[in-house]
């Protein structure tokens, strides 16, 4: 397996950008998703409904594409994830050209799109996770962890402190549009890279492979599970996004019910909050401390992001709101890109994909 000398080669590079323009286009394209959902039935619950089914493949089938991730190349998963993603958003924008008022039928179809989604995505996040390591030198991980979710800040900063503006300029159909062909280039640009990884030797016939891909996710879950670490890292993520989920769903009611602001400041909020964690990313990007010192900021900076999401239950002044938004934001990042470098660095090649 060839070993790179930097960090910005060519296959970090194809990797980056065209996650880079998928995501300025996801960015938008959630907005859009959001205030159209708002607008069209005012429904809270089907906003709710709508985001946990999206959600609700990665939870079960992630152990799945963790596995397939291992097993598997990680540059095709890439690439046919970033393919069915980009058709499947591009026939939902043309339901919305050709059916503009079919409001039952768009709901449906666009709960359908967000399941197919989700369960791309839990084939597509662990295969990039994995890939990273793999495509840069062994130093330089958490430089790439954080110049990587640092890119996805800046099209969250661009794409959401715009998509509030685009969408009441040119509404959801063409943000939809949009965010699919930026998912074909992006699988176009991947087709170009090589990601080193050592697949393991397939069985002879789907009755061995399935008990040999069987056995392959019980032993990462139980990998995770016997690392003491490991484990209370994961439930502590899981009930953090368990408590965090409605705080997104209702943030829309929110800006213009208690904000009193137009669609604009939701995408100015959800950029602050990608600025601050930007800055995080920067930050620990940049930073030298003891596996310890780690340790005790992430139990403060844990504590503190709750903090600060849950005051703004209590404000009703936009900047005030941006100011909490961008200081949620930068220990956000700062958590994320710990977390993260900590879980690659200490699993080995053949079991990343699964964690």
């Amino acid at each position: 397996m060839t070993v790179p000398q930097k960090l910005m080669n060519k296959n970090f590079i194809l990797l980056w950008q065209g996650q880079f323009v998928s995501q300025l286009g996801t960015q938008a394209f959630t907005i859009a998703m959001m205030f159209w959902l708002k607008h069209a039935t005012g429904s809270a619950t089907l906003m709710g409904t709508i985001m946990m089914v999206s959600m609700l493949p990665m939870v079960i089938m992630s152990p799945l594409g963790g596995t397939f991730a291992d097993r598997y190349s990680r540059r095709k998963i890439i690439i046919v994830c970033d393919l069915i993603h980009g058709a499947a958003v591009l026939s939902l924008a043309a339901l919305m050209f050709v059916a503009p008022r079919a409001d039952n039928v768009i709901v449906a179809w666009l709960a359908v799109v967000g399941v197919l989604s989700g369960v791309v995505s839990a084939f597509f996040m662990p295969a990039v996770k994995a890939a990273i390591p793999s495509i840069v030198p062994a130093d330089k991980v958490a430089a790439a962890n954080s110049f990587n979710e640092g890119s996805f800040e800046i099209s969250t900063l661009i794409g959401q402190g715009t998509g509030g503006v685009l969408f009441r300029l040119l509404g959801a159909p063409v943000l939809f549009l949009i965010d699919g062909l930026t998912f074909l280039y992006s699988a176009v640009s991947e087709m170009f890279m090589n990601i080193p990884q050592v697949v393991p030797e397939k069985s002879r016939g789907w009755r061995e492979e399935f008990k040999r891909f069987d056995a392959e996710t019980r032993d990462g879950m139980r990998y995770a599970w016997e690392r003491t670490g490991m484990r209370n890292l994961f439930l502590a993520a899981a009930v953090l996004n368990f408590f965090s989920m409605p705080f997104f769903v209702l943030f829309p009611f929110y800006v213009e019910d208690v904000l009193g602001t137009s669609p604009d400041w939701y995408g100015f909020l959800l950029a602050g909050f990608g600025g601050g964690s930007l800055l995080g990313y920067t930050f620990i990007g940049s930073v030298r401390m003891s596996g310890q010192t780690r340790g005790k900021l992430l139990v403060v900076f844990l504590v503190l992001v709750s903090v600060f999401m849950g005051a703004m239950g209590f404000v009703d002044r936009p900047v005030l709101s941006l100011v909490l938004m961008i200081a949620a934001g930068f220990i956000s990042g700062v958590f994320n890109i710990t977390t993260l470098t900590l879980i690659q660095q200490s699993t080995p090649e053949e079991k990343r994909g699964r964690m």
